[in-house]
């Protein structure tokens, strides 16, 4: 799966799960460790992927020349 194919709440749902199963406290410290460094991964990709589509949305703002929205009062 390259970078590109990656979906963010797939990447969150996936931190929960590691979250968890490290609170659960059943895990040696070799798996806790590992976990620890799967989930430092996953929160670097899901950082590049929303930098990513930040980046999109002001291309095509640009392109668009959307004004900001303004809330009525």
């Amino acid at each position: 799966m390259t970078k590109e194919n990656i979906n963010i709440e797939k990447l969150l749902k996936e931190l929960e799960s590691i979250v968890s199963k490290m609170e659960d406290d059943n895990l040696n410290l070799e798996d806790s460790l590992k976990s620890y460094e799967k989930g430092i991964k996953l929160v670097k990709t899901a950082q590049e992927s929303l930098k990513k589509i930040e980046q999109r949305v002001q291309i095509l703002s640009q392109k668009n020349d959307l004004k900001d929205f303004k809330k009525n009062d």
